[in-house]
């Protein structure tokens, strides 16, 4: 990757999504052009109550390990309480998620001017997305590509959308050209990323769909090696991108936001996708492209959930082979419809998550038992570490090649989190 950075930048603590990752690279961007540093920016995340302690967290050590450094503070958690975080004696300044992606926003003479401590506007307010033009991202072996932001969906235990704003797409020639830039400066994979990804192109002339975005990619970028599609809801994937899926520069893995896998629970969620739905989609996608690996967000003891309900969401794991899953100990947020339904106690919260973690377990150690004996390409992270096209780790043996190179791994065995693998 070539490194266009020549002015001192800020320190960036990312937490979060990917999409943040991508924010903070162009914040890195913006603030070293505009002559900032000796400043440490803090992008936050609010998806569950434990981020926002952890973002908190990070803003009282930041201040310890930064003495005397403005600490400057952004992302869905200070979006959604800006008030919280001004309240802390060791943040500068509270900046909005909008605010943050634009580059006068980090003038030092105006951004730590005057006394005026949160810098937060309506993000309701918000139209539009614009393509910010970025040559890699620092310390990453690939690199993420906005092309959506927001959500128009209400999911009932999600504030997302109140960080977030209403969703809205940036136009397909400008995410061509942002991939286009980055295979030019030597990246080997791009990833897709937004907040809705699967809403991109509904605000576009012509209303075009994510699928319609890949193939245009896949096409008009040929120099891409591989072209990856972070987290999707999956009521929305279109018949376009099923069969993009046929083209092997597509990486075999989708990541679905299922969240639960009973009916009842899905509908108080208002989540738009039932489980049959979702079972009859990873077939789909699977004979499609075979070695296609899932990856699945499933929240544990969301209000009102019986232990029939629950186990519906542990069998959701095999009925979809599910190898990669997140799970996510129900939290209420307040001011959503969930917060207000009757909960699960914490105790039992926290066991039935621990359970379905165990069925996350076994799935991934049968998943890696399936790769044992194979060959194939690797794109290199950091120390040891690689990942197959189906987002499947492996620890490399042997020299290793530097981060962001893609090597022919032959798989020796796993350890029943990661692969075993030496260098062709």
């Amino acid at each position: 990757m070539t490194d266009t950075k020549s002015s001192p930048s800020p320190t960036l603590i990312t937490l979060g999504c990917r999409l943040n990752t991508y924010e903070s690279e162009v914040m890195r961007n913006h603030a070293s052009d505009a002559g900032l540093k000796d400043a440490v920016i803090i992008n936050t995340c609010a998806v569950t109550s434990e981020a926002v302690r952890s973002a908190r967290q990070a803003i009282r050590r930041a201040a310890k390990d930064h003495p005397g450094a403005p600490i400057l503070v952004t992302g869905c958690a200070a979006q959604i309480d800006p008030a919280m975080f001004a309240a802390m004696p060791e943040v500068t300044r509270v900046i909005g998620n909008h605010e943050k992606m634009q580059a006068e926003t980090w003038e030092p003479a105006t951004l730590l001017a005057g006394n005026e401590k949160v810098r937060v506007n309506d993000i309701m307010a918000v139209r539009e997305t614009a393509a910010h033009l970025i040559d890699g991202m620092e310390g990453r072996a690939r690199a993420y590509v906005q092309v959506q932001n927001g959500c128009d969906h209400r999911c009932t235990f999600c504030v997302i959308p109140f960080g977030r704003g209403n969703s809205r797409s940036v136009p397909a020639g400008d995410v061509v050209a942002q991939v286009r830039r980055l295979v030019e400066t030597g990246h080997h994979e791009v990833v897709l990323t937004g907040v809705d990804l699967t809403s991109w192109g509904a605000d576009l002339p012509g209303a075009p769909q994510l699928g319609n975005l890949v193939q245009r990619i896949l096409k008009l970028v040929p120099g891409l090696a591989q072209l990856r599609i972070s987290s999707i809801d999956a009521i929305e994937i279109d018949d376009a991108l099923v069969e993009a899926l046929s083209d092997t520069r597509l990486a075999p893995y989708m990541h679905l936001s299922l969240q639960h896998g009973d009916d009842l629970i899905l509908k108080r969620m208002k989540r738009r996708h039932s489980r049959d739905q979702a079972i009859a989609l990873t077939r789909r996608l699977r004979d499609a492209r075979p070695d296609i690996a899932f990856g699945a967000d499933l929240i544990a003891g969301f209000p009102t959930e019986t232990e029939a309900h629950f186990e519906n969401s542990v069998r959701l794991v095999e009925d979809c082979g599910i190898s990669f899953l997140h799970v996510f100990p129900y939290s209420p947020r307040p001011g959503t419809p969930a917060a207000r339904m009757p909960q699960v106690d914490k105790a039992t919260i926290k066991a039935r998550a621990a359970r379905l973690r165990a069925a996350g377990d076994i799935a991934l150690v049968t998943h890696l038992a399936r790769h044992v004996g194979t060959t194939a390409p690797a794109l290199v992270e950091s120390g040891p570490v690689a990942r197959l096209p189906d987002f499947t780790p492996v620890h490399l043996e042997g020299t290793l090649p530097p981060s962001g190179r893609v090597v022919r791994t032959h798989i020796t065995g796993h350890n029943g989190t990661q692969l075993v693998g030496t260098i062709e």
